[in-house]
């Protein structure tokens, strides 16, 4: 018997109000709103902005202000330290930590239990009822699943307060009849110490019968490496046969895809990206034939959207899901079941269709890599080079960033062209300073660069005189208001600069 097809049954009810996206749009999203105003109409936030004369969508975006995590710190940071009802009426006691900000290291964003059950969980569940409608042959439940998490820690100050990974929280409030199905156990995949969990990974999971995987490519493909190395296989399906989906997410899988292609070579292989953020789960892949993911508009996440050519003007128009046009660039804006409100996560993304509402993630609000789940942004590269500067005396005049993906056996790392006006003592020595400046500036860059399991050290390529003028000479930039790309999730500026050096 089958017991994946029984499962699938399960799941038909849940098919079809997901069916209703399709034509219930509107009026899903308005629903989502008003509960999600009604539960905190009376917190510290909903009191000074006014929720109770929020009877429409109309007057919630009147009344209240467009925020960057900036804006929300102060509530967030009350939050931590123990203070009830203030952006959210019911206690959180867990912080997702996240890449920073321009003034901060890291972000904590809150994480209700709300948001697992009815938005991160639900969510999962989704990913999986989606899956076994597109592939009815699946055998799922044959076996178990490997998810590759994080770790988490107490706040010192409050010890009923707890943040970590985004998954290290997942994984430590999951249901224990999930735990039956997935691997490893709480004690390997909540470990801290990364050196010593891949190989406990690798010595744990090796014998049982894996049927599907969920995490980041870039983690993945190391621990891939590391268990085809330890086992002397030269593909993963001689290692778990069986293994029939990959759910990733956090990064783009694109650089990814033919290494995976050439690990698991199997035509019965299937890849369904997913849209699970720290704020929230916002969408999943429903077809294998497109890369666009179907917006999640019931699971407790209000969305609102800015389109980008208009986001650095002083008042941006903001609209909600029902007035957005497939083809644009928008900023994401959300309001959720953990407190954040008209929340500028970040991302930008682009609608491939509105029946139902799909999309792509195109990118950032500002130039960032993030091509291995660092989110290294330019103003910490731009601190980075002002401390690396300052401690070797150099002075830089330009400088461009983009990544180099793992190959063979070169690591994956950041390639740097800089452009030196005054040049250190020794090249190798500013990169080994402005390496250790990105990991003290930005905690994600520094996970990913631990004893260089996932990022090797950056690399730094002198650029020949005036290079970078030349450049924007050729594009047809030179002066007004263009600038050199500081930082870039792709090489095509950096391969631009290689063929004029």
């Amino acid at each position: 018997m089958n017991t994946t097809k029984l499962l699938s049954y399960v799941f038909l009810k849940r098919i079809k109000e997901i069916e209703k996206y399709n034509t219930e749009a509107e009026h899903i999203q308005r629903y989502v709103l008003y509960k999600l105003i009604d539960a905190a109409k009376d917190t510290l936030y909903g009191i000074k902005y006014n929720f109770n004369n929020c009877s429409s969508y109309e007057k919630f975006a009147q009344n209240v202000p467009l925020n960057t995590y900036e804006e929300l710190k102060p509530y967030i940071t009350q939050m931590m330290n123990g203070e009830k009802n203030i952006l959210w009426n019911t206690d959180i006691e867990w912080f997702a930590k996240s890449s920073g900000t321009t003034n901060d290291k890291s972000k904590f964003i809150p994480v209700s239990n709300e948001a697992l059950e009815e938005c991160h969980y639900q969510g999962g569940k989704d990913a999986v009822a989606l899956y076994l409608e597109m592939n009815p042959d699946s055998r799922f439940l044959s076996g178990k699943g490997l998810i590759l998490g994080g770790s988490y820690q107490e706040n010192p100050h409050q010890t009923d307060i707890r943040f970590g990974d985004l998954s290290a929280v997942l994984i430590q409030n999951v249901s224990f009849l999930i735990n039956l199905i997935r691997v490893p156990n709480k004690e390997v995949a909540l470990m801290s110490e990364w050196e010593s969990k891949l190989e406990a990974l690798a010595k744990t999971t090796v014998n049982e019968n894996i049927t599907n995987i969920s995490g980041v490519p870039s983690w993945f493909l190391t621990l891939i490496k590391k268990i085809l190395a330890k086992e002397g296989k030269t593909n993963l399906l001689e290692v778990w046969p069986n293994l029939e989906v990959f759910f990733h997410g956090g990064i783009s899988f694109e650089p990814y895809r033919e290494q995976y292609k050439e690990l698991i070579p199997s035509d019965n292989m299937h890849y369904v990206e997913t849209y699970n953020a720290s704020e929230g789960f916002f969408g999943v892949q429903n077809s294998f034939d497109e890369h666009s993911m179907l917006l999640m508009i019931d699971l407790g996440i209000f969305f609102e959207f800015i389109p980008m050519d208009k986001f650095e003007d002083e008042k941006p128009p903001v609209y909600p899901l029902w007035e957005v046009e497939t083809g644009v660039n928008y900023a994401m804006v959300i309001s959720t079941n953990s407190g954040l409100w008209r929340y500028i996560i970040g991302d930008t993304v682009k609608f491939t269709s509105k029946d139902p509402y799909k999309f792509v993630i195109t990118g950032r609000t500002k130039h960032y890599i993030n091509a291995f789940g660092e989110e290294l942004m330019v103003s910490n590269a731009d601190k980075g080079i002002y401390n690396t500067c300052k401690k070797t005396g150099a002075i830089v005049s330009e400088y461009t960033a983009a990544p180099t993906f793992m190959e063979g056996n070169k690591k994956a790392h950041h390639t740097w062209i800089i452009e030196f006006a005054k040049e250190p003592d020794s090249i190798d020595e500013f990169a080994d300073i402005l390496d250790k400046e990105l990991q003290n500036l930005n905690s994600d860059y520094e996970a990913k660069r631990y004893k260089g399991l996932f990022l090797s050290r950056l690399e730094i390529i002198k650029a020949r005189p005036n290079l970078f003028h030349d450049w924007l000479k050729e594009k047809g930039k030179l002066g007004g208001q263009h600038k050199v790309p500081r930082l870039s999730n792709n090489r095509q500026f950096l391969e631009q600069l290689l063929q004029m050096m």
